[in-house]
């Protein structure tokens, strides 16, 4: 470990902030996790709990400007977003379209799918060190109503296949003896064998103890408000009254990461994609099921059976939209056999960390030598929190700059106009609701 490295500050206590910490700590860091309110709250714990390198590509896709605007009018719509005039608003959404192109898409998959190589490996390290949570290796099934959208799921299967994750298009009777639980309707799938999925919450639970038992100082309901600067470097974070010194900063809060970053005089384009997860009674199935005209994610845990879906487009805002609930619910009845939408379950909402181009943003944050930015990971926080962790740990303690993070540097949105480092007020992304900037 690097004599200049000590102690390090991760501001941010989702499961990108939690796997920091864990990282840092098991590679020799004394380690301060703060979060504006409990840590693992949010989209960390109510995501779909997917470990899914198959997945891994960009937002901005070919077709997507297409079909958001189709779906604009329609508020249970899988992919919707809150019409605004605000500047910065129609700014971000402006280019997040310039990147909805063949080139950028499949650019965007190669660099997710080398950030995300070795993670199922990873996890396997967590559980043998002590890493409590549940984990299942049942594979992953992609169910494709259409024949279209089957063969345009079978676009990106070459970059898939180069990866090694061997996927196998399923047709005909062939779909329902991979799942009996699916319908006749189903006229394609795409099974993925060697993803993984997992309870999120038990993921975060257990890394906050696994935390805990390696000395790092949980500081909850700590809203981080201003910094303490000395040249090019910050010496410490405010909270209120409080402060905290370190020899190096994390910015690892999620959504809440582009207001965070005005502190630090660099105004990051992170906007929030709301997602929502209802939990319900158990449905048998043999492996998760991807509902993919419904872009419904449905996951079977021990506790039961989690349905995922969403991207909405707004402000960070958690309330919870029974429209939005019915769709995800009624979802599953073209895919399933005999399902009625379940009358009690839980809810849940959470702000994914979006970026333009649909890539994280992994590296140093700009003018400061020590502090670093880990977000942006949009619905992949859970597939890319262990490698992500990994590579910042390895940065920040031993100087050593993985390869595979150019394509996330997070100055690569500076010549950007209204996003420029050094104005930090100007301009202004959304407003932070009061306490929740973690």
């Amino acid at each position: 470990m690097s004599q200049q490295v000590r102690s390090v500050v991760v501001i941010g206590g989702g499961v990108i902030g939690l796997a920091s910490a864990y990282q840092l700590a098991r590679d020799g860091a004394e380690v301060t996790l703060l979060d504006a309110r409990a840590v693992g709250q949010g989209a960390s714990s109510v995501n779909a709990g997917w470990v899914c390198p198959s997945e891994a590509a960009p937002v901005p896709a070919p077709g997507v400007v297409s079909q958001a605007l189709r779906w604009m009018l329609r508020p249970d719509s899988p992919f919707y977003i809150r019409p605004s005039l605000e500047p910065s608003f129609v700014a971000f959404m402006l280019r997040m379209w310039r990147y909805c192109n063949e080139s950028d898409y499949r650019a965007g998959i190669d660099a997710l799918l080398r950030l995300s190589e070795g993670t199922l490996e990873l996890f396997d390290r967590y559980l043998a060190d002590g890493v409590e949570f549940e984990m299942h290796d049942d594979g992953l099934l992609m169910a494709c109503l259409s024949r279209e959208k089957l063969a345009r799921r079978r676009r990106y299967l070459d970059v898939l296949e180069s990866a090694g994750l061997e996927p196998e298009v399923l047709e005909g009777s062939a779909v329902h003896e991979r799942e009996p639980a699916l319908a006749d309707a189903v006229s394609g799938a795409i099974w993925f064998p060697h993803e993984r999925h997992l309870d999120p919450a038990s993921l975060v639970a257990g890394l906050r103890r696994r935390c805990g038992d390696l000395g790092v100082s949980l500081m909850e309901d700590m809203a981080v408000d201003a910094v303490s600067t000395a040249g090019d470097r910050v010496e410490a974070v405010r909270m209120g009254e409080r402060s905290v010194a370190a020899d190096a900063f994390v910015l690892a809060a999620g959504a809440w990461s582009g207001p965070l970053s005005r502190l630090f005089e660099t105004a990051l384009p992170v906007r929030p994609g709301k997602g929502y997860s209802l939990d319900t009674t158990r449905l048998d199935l043999r492996s998760p099921v991807y509902l993919s005209e419904a872009r419904v994610a449905v996951t079977p845990l021990d506790r039961g059976l989690r349905l995922s879906g969403t991207m909405e487009f707004g402000r960070l805002d958690e309330r919870i939209d029974p429209v939005r609930v019915g769709a995800i619910a009624a979802a599953p009845g073209r895919y399933f056999r005999g399902w009625l939408p379940p009358r009690d379950v839980v809810t849940g909402a959470g702000m994914r960390p979006m970026t333009p181009d649909g890539l994280p943003l992994l590296g140093q944050l700009g003018r400061w030598q020590n502090v670093f930015v880990s977000t942006g990971h949009a619905m992949l926080g859970v597939t890319l929190a262990p490698r992500s962790a990994l590579a910042l740990s390895r940065l920040i303690l031993r100087g050593e700059s993985d390869p595979e993070l150019s394509a996330f540097r997070p100055d690569r949105f500076s010549r950007v106009p209204g996003w420029r480092a050094g104005r930090p007020g100007r301009p202004q992304p959304f407003t932070t609701p009061r306490g929740r900037n973690c």
